[in-house]
């Protein structure tokens, strides 16, 4: 794998913990009295929800 493959994964899933840092620290501290979490939790968590929702099926759809 190469440098620049590296370097472009690892800023998707920085860029992708953001929405998740910030949402989860304006919301959930508010709405359901949990801690605030720091930004490589957030990565954590999007990480693994990423892993747990996101559907690996491989079937293609053909139309016909």
């Amino acid at each position: 794998v190469s440098i620049l493959a590296m370097v472009v994964i690892a800023t998707v899933g920085i860029v992708g913990a953001i929405p998740t840092y910030f949402l989860w620290n304006w919301l959930m501290p508010e709405i359901f009295g949990l801690k605030v979490i720091t930004f490589w939790q957030a990565w954590g968590i999007a990480f693994l929800s990423g892993m747990l929702f996101k559907s690996h099926s491989s079937s293609s759809k053909s139309s016909s």
